[in-house]
């Protein structure tokens, strides 16, 4: 044989090409959208459980300047006035009124001031929490009374909880069919009498003062001609009421006020002539409420002699004495 047939003949086939894997770039920008609203999420998680006071320093750390932050010196806060120095006092329109303190001195009491607030309101913001959760534990209990007890199950469509800006709220609503007091009078009826005194012993598990408010519908009083109108009715249910809590073991110095309202609050406002119009409310009051009835109370009035202090009040209203013909004023005599 040939050389030529011995060779022997190699023949190459070369794949094609195969184009990147172009289909993981949106991978990429989900995990950063997910990174970022994770941390998103996080950051309200984290400014939802801060403290007043904590969110006063945040705010406080991003309204100072970049300069001040990284390398130190004053900043606006400091000081109550943008104008520091002496020259007339921008925050007043008296001529003449110069600033007397300096820098420092504003810079001591805006610290001082700041630490005082920092001491005061995480523990103004733990009373309140104690005491929303003292309310919200007294709704439970007199909820489970309620549930509990067979007599008061079968009324708990007319026994209203809920939660005011004043406090807890307990309403007991009458109904056309079941009445809380004999018909224009203040006789309690059985069924009102055993829920009021099982109420009344669930309000001494909290030492908040309750205030007690009756109301009627708009149907007048039908009186007997002695002046006696829904204002007089509201009131002494709702002193009958304030009895029957007593006598379900509630303190009696927890009582602050027994209000008669009438038709003034009615709870149906479109139909003023709705039987629901009737009822009692059983307010128990918060910290707030409690403080503001007390500063009512201690608030009085007084009068005061004038500026030279020898005239009283009496003696100013005193009418001018007559004098008889030929007597002057200050002689004791005829002339």
């Amino acid at each position: 044989m040939s050389k030529g047939k011995d060779k022997a003949i190699v023949v190459k086939r070369v794949a094609p090409a195969r184009k990147g894997h172009h289909g993981g770039a949106w991978k990429l920008a989900y995990a950063d959208f997910m990174t970022a609203m994770m941390a998103f999420f996080l950051l309200m998680w984290l400014l939802s459980a801060a403290t007043p006071v904590q969110l006063k320093g945040i705010a406080e750390y991003f309204q100072q300047p970049l300069k001040a932050a990284l390398f130190g010196g004053d900043r606006s806060a400091d000081s109550s006035s943008i104008l520091k120095g002496g020259g007339r006092d921008i925050s007043t329109d008296a001529a003449g009124v110069t600033r007397r303190t300096e820098g420092s001195t504003d810079k001591a009491t805006h610290t001082t001031a700041q630490n005082d607030d920092q001491a005061i309101d995480p523990l103004k913001g733990s009373l309140e929490r104690r005491e929303q959760e003292r309310l919200h534990d007294l709704q439970v209990k007199l909820m489970a009374a309620i549930e509990a007890n067979p007599i008061l199950r079968q009324f708990k469509q007319q026994i209203r909880i809920d939660s005011t800006l004043q406090g807890l709220r307990i309403e007991i609503v009458d109904t056309q069919k079941r009445p809380m007091f004999a018909t224009a009078s203040d006789d309690v009826e059985p069924y009102m009498r055993d829920i009021l005194r099982a109420i009344g012993k669930t309000l001494n598990d909290v030492p908040n003062h309750i205030v007690v408010q009756g109301h009627t519908d708009a149907v007048p009083y039908a009186g007997n001609g002695r002046g006696y109108t829904n204002w007089e009715l509201s009131a002494d249910r709702a002193n009958a009421s304030r009895r029957e809590l007593v006598e379900g073991g509630m303190d009696e110095g927890k009582v602050l006020r027994v209000l008669g309202l009438a038709s003034t609050q009615n709870l149906n406002k479109a139909d003023p002539l709705d039987p629901e119009n009737r009822r009692i409310s059983i307010i128990v009051l918060n910290r707030k409420s409690e403080e503001a009835v007390m500063r009512d109370d201690s608030t009085t009035t007084t009068l005061s002699n004038d500026a030279a202090g020898a005239t009283s009040f009496a003696q100013k209203m005193q009418p001018p004495l007559l004098k008889a013909p030929g007597e002057q004023a200050g002689s004791t005599g005829k002339q």
